[in-house]
């Protein structure tokens, strides 16, 4: 963790401890008493593996520290097979002894796989004691393909911005954060970081009533610990693209009407953020999720509540970039709207894609039969 400290962001620093915890805690040599099997996976998460953390550590949390590191197998625990399949084993289940989802034993196995070539770097190991091959990847086989289930109608995207529209604390605030994610596709945290600035809307009077979107910025929520400002969210560039790298978004007519009267409402000048909190700083994810969660369980049917229906706030993204391939808008183009390269783009959206048949038929019909042969009858 030291060493890639200064390299990683908070979201990744925070899942390297995560994986680490798991681990250390499977080579112990026993169950802890003394201490509470939670404290101890708080001290190791949130205190011996973080670098900026960890010099401060209470007295509390450095007894058990301490206690941790007298009841550590040694590294040539390493060379047990037996031990690497607890470890894991243990990296594969959650708290509650369930199997962990697929992309997280994925992530945890790629994390653990590094620490292992950073210790045969040092010396500290001889060999990669980790499956490799087929056997490494056969329990972790993931799908980015979008569940068809997660996407929103029409009517109830509709009713679920209408309801967080009424809503009496912020809801007029709120429903032009989520109408931008409905109609033009941000990731949340793209959204959270623009500026008033980076909209461009049409004069009243023009005849193309269609605004643009600028998003050239990303502030994840990854909590203050894990950042090095101390701050709950971290400023990066965009998912997946070269440093400085932007990208525009066209804003349906709709989202321009929205928009117009949230900055005039809010009397938001060129450099304050576009969508604030209460207290005029960046939106918080807390109040985003409890937003959307109040406004699905005020609107839908408790059985389509309870399903995966528009689920996550992310679903609103999923929503718009499957409905902008189902239009025929080409995936090039909808690619670069969303920020992603094609290939990703398919292999998530392709399962999603439907109401083409009749015009492909169509099209392919209209190319006609092959001429019949001379002489045939």
């Amino acid at each position: 963790m030291d060493a890639r400290w200064s390299q990683l962001g908070g979201n990744s620093r925070k899942n390297i401890a995560k994986t680490l915890t798991a681990t250390t805690i499977a080579l112990l040599r026993a169950k802890p008493t003394q201490f509470a099997p939670a404290t101890v996976r708080t001290a190791l998460r949130e205190w011996a593996f973080n670098t900026n953390r960890r010099p401060d550590a209470p007295r509390d949390v450095v007894a058990i520290l301490r206690w941790v590191e007298r009841n550590s197998l040694p590294v040539s625990a390493w060379e047990d097979p037996e031990k690497v399949d607890q470890v894991l084993r243990a990296i594969d289940t959650r708290l509650d002894g369930k199997q962990a989802a697929a992309w997280s034993r994925k992530r945890n196995r790629r994390i653990l796989n590094v620490v292992m070539k950073h210790a045969v770097r040092r010396r500290i190991l001889r060999v990669n004691p980790l499956p490799k091959g087929k056997e490494a990847t056969a329990a972790t086989k993931t799908s980015n393909a979008v569940d068809k289930r997660s996407l929103l109608n029409p009517e109830q995207a509709a009713a679920i911005l209408d309801w967080i529209r009424r809503r009496p604390r912020g809801g007029r605030r709120l429903h032009a954060f989520f109408a931008t994610l409905y109609y033009c596709g941000p990731r949340p945290e793209e959204a959270v970081a623009m500026r008033v600035e980076d909209v461009t809307l049409p004069e009243p009077d023009a005849e193309d009533q269609w605004c643009e979107l600028l998003i050239h910025t990303a502030t994840p929520e990854v909590g203050k610990q894990w950042t090095d400002t101390g701050e709950i969210h971290e400023r990066r560039d965009l998912k997946g693209r070269a440093e400085g790298e932007t990208r525009t978004v066209p804003g349906h007519p709709a989202l321009t009407r929205i928009l117009r009267q949230h900055i005039q409402e809010e009397q938001l000048k060129p450099g304050d953020l576009l969508f604030q909190g209460e207290s005029g700083g960046i939106l918080a994810g807390s109040v985003i999720r409890r937003a959307w969660r109040s406004a699905r369980k005020a609107v839908l049917p408790p059985h389509v509540f309870e399903s995966p229906t528009g689920r996550r706030v992310y679903d609103n993204r999923h929503t718009r970039l499957t409905k902008w391939l189902n239009d025929g808008i080409p995936p090039a183009q909808v690619a670069e709207w969303a920020g992603n390269s094609v290939a990703v783009l398919l292999a998530t959206y392709a399962r999603c894609v439907d109401g083409q048949l009749p015009d492909l038929k169509r099209r392919l019909e209209a190319a006609g039969d092959l001429p019949e042969a001379p002489g045939a009858g």
